[in-house]
């Protein structure tokens, strides 16, 4: 059981890591473009991802199902474990803590922001071309652009503590100087990745995308 328990957190750890941290500073990345260069770029993003080979085999195995395993086995981490920021007030036990509130909230931002977004292209509801102008929809609803970036917040920093926690896990760092400089790179990723995320909702909820989505919906009814 022991030994059970020790390979699913391993395997736990390794999966937020790679390849689902990766997905997250892609997907960063990616929507970012709409806040550098506007519809057109997001839109050039978006085909560029699209045009991967066996795409759909790739969001499956590589970040549906390792998802499911990291946040369900995570939901089961975070009811098992006792949280100590009332003994102990520092630092650590407060991450450790918001790890798992993190997780949590993550788990139900990801697969909202899926479902309002991917799954409605594999229903056919909306095309690949209309993914700006949904999130034009939703950034634009004063109510959604906060719970985005308080569901963002906390995915990128589950992502970011969760790095520093697997570097110490794995023995990539070892002591505590080299913990304490890993701590301040994480918190680096937290800020940028987090600007990626928040700039790009600004962007979504602003003029360009506004009119793109006006221009779509005419075409829509033209048709």
């Amino acid at each position: 059981m022991n030994g059970n328990s020790y390979f699913s957190r391993k395997l736990h750890s390794l999966l937020g890591i790679i390849p689902l941290g990766g997905f997250i500073v892609v997907h960063g990345l990616t929507n970012y473009q709409a806040f550098e260069r506007g519809p057109e770029g997001f839109s050039k993003g978006v085909q560029f991802i699209n045009s991967l080979p066996a795409l759909v085999l790739l969001e499956i195995f590589g970040i549906y199902l390792p998802l499911l395993f990291h946040g369900i086995y995570g939901l089961y981490v975070a009811y098992q474990s006792n949280s100590n920021t009332g003994r102990f007030q520092y630092g650590r036990n407060w991450a450790f803590t918001a790890q798992r509130v993190t997780g949590v909230i993550t788990f139900v931002f990801v697969f909202w922001h899926v479902y309002q977004t991917r799954m409605q292209v594999y229903l056919g509801n909306i095309t690949h071309e209309e993914l700006g102008s949904t999130m034009n929809l939703i950034a634009s609803s004063p109510v959604y652009f906060v719970l985005y970036v308080i569901g963002v917040l906390a995915a990128v920093f589950h992502f970011s503590n969760g790095l520093w926690a697997f570097l110490v896990s794995w023995g990539i760092t070892i002591g505590p100087r080299a913990q304490r400089i890993s701590s301040y790179i994480c918190m680096g990723v937290f800020v940028v990745v987090s600007a990626l995320f928040i700039l790009s909702l600004i962007a979504f909820s602003g003029d360009e995308f506004k009119e793109a989505a006006s221009s779509a919906l005419a075409w829509t009814n033209i048709g």
